[in-house]
């Protein structure tokens, strides 16, 4: 693996850290303490090409490489996760999953308008009683004669307040399991598609999340992304481009960490000197240092597997798991350099643990991740016995 970016990559990665600190960082700490979604920053991000940049032109992105959306993703963590969390779910989970999946009338109907934003999509997956289970869905899906019925509730979907569409999971047969999961394109504007904010989050105040109610929402056949059946392996497949996602924003979280820091220990003086001279503050930055570049090289070598078609599913999820625990452990030690300025919202850093946290929970837990890459490397499943 050639660990050099490309001229083009390191193009991509300026202008997105350029567009990070002049458009984003400005509107974060107001967005925050309001908790309140910025629908023109994600237009913005959508005229930029950053809500399906690796989506195929001819739908409407950029085409690009992995690696390069990762660096986007980067630089649009370290500004703001909830600003993150758009690209992420419109990218990975949303624009990923119908090109993968959608037919060619799917795929020119939404793909175009999501990519610039004009759009908004959400991945309707996690139930109330149902998150890393997704093979025991409490929705239905019955047939009808022009298409599907489908009744059930969503809880913790990312954008699903704003969005124009959602991608909802549903069983079609209990008795069948994951083989009777499918996966169906649902306009929010649907007759029986309902959503309810919900307020009180730790992190990711910005972001919206909601939780969604769906009662008779008739849909066509051709709705179905796929097949029946294919539910299980559309959600699985967004997960592992959702992963890498987010382990590249959380890459961008210890980067803003140790910037903050750096900063704040060379400006603030104690005893007549910098802190940045005590060597128990250097100690603390240079252990964020390398967290920061080993999730870095992790989420770096995920991404040049994908691009080169080969498999990467454990792969990204050691990239998920130490960059996310990494993105904590960074935030709390860039609060402990800056003391009692650390507590507050004047310093990003506060901000940074809020939305670190979550990231050890979505897109499969951290003890999830283990059991992926524990199960590979021994080859048994740990949650059945006699496996």
């Amino acid at each position: 693996m050639n660990l050099e970016l490309s001229d083009e990559q390191r193009l991509i990665s300026e202008t997105a850290r350029e567009f990070a600190d002049e458009e984003i960082i400005p509107r974060v700490r107001e967005n925050d303490r309001a908790g309140r979604f910025d629908r023109e920053l994600a237009r913005m991000m959508g005229e930029m090409g950053y809500l399906g940049a690796p989506v195929a032109e001819e739908y409407g992105g950029w085409g690009l490489d992995y690696i390069g959306y990762g660096l986007i993703v980067e630089q649009v963590g370290r500004a703001d996760s909830s600003a993150r969390t758009v690209v992420s779910v419109q990218t990975s989970l949303v624009c990923g999953s119908i090109e993968q999946w959608g037919s060619e009338e799917q795929k020119r109907e939404w793909l175009p308008r999501l990519c610039s934003g004009e759009a908004l999509g959400c991945f309707a997956l996690t139930e109330p009683d149902t998150g890393s289970d997704a093979a025991n869905l409490r929705t239905r899906a019955q047939r009808t004669d022009s298409g599907w019925s489908i009744s059930g509730n969503k809880m913790w979907i990312s954008l699903g307040n704003v969005a124009e569409v959602a991608l909802v999971f549903a069983q079609t047969d209990p008795e069948l399991k994951h083989k009777g999961l499918a996966c169906f394109l649902v306009p929010t504007a649907s007759s029986g598609f309902t959503t309810q904010e919900i307020h009180g989050k730790l992190g990711l105040r910005s972001s919206d999340t909601a939780e969604v109610s769906l009662e008779e929402v008739e849909v066509p056949a051709e709705a179905m992304l796929g097949q029946v059946g294919d539910g299980f392996k559309v959600a699985m497949s967004a997960l592992d481009k959702g992963r890498y996602s987010v382990a590249a924003g959380c890459v961008g979280i210890c980067e803003g960490c140790v910037e903050a820091s750096v900063a704040y220990a060379k400006e603030r003086r104690q005893f007549d000197v910098p802190i940045a001279s005590f060597q128990l503050v250097q100690a603390m930055i240079a252990e964020m240092i390398v967290k920061r570049d080993a999730a870095r090289m992790l989420v770096l070598r995920a991404g040049d597997l994908k691009d080169r078609g080969e498999p990467s599913t454990i792969e990204t999820s050691v990239a998920k798991l130490y960059a996310t625990e990494s993105a904590v452990e960074c935030a709390n030690a860039a609060i402990q350099v800056h003391g009692g300025s650390g507590y507050v919202d004047d310093y990003p850093v506060e901000r940074y643990l809020r939305d670190a946290r979550v990231t050890t929970l979505y897109e499969g837990t951290s003890q999830i991740q283990k059991l992926i890459i524990g199960r590979d490397a021994t080859g048994i499943n740990a949650m059945t016995p006699d496996a």
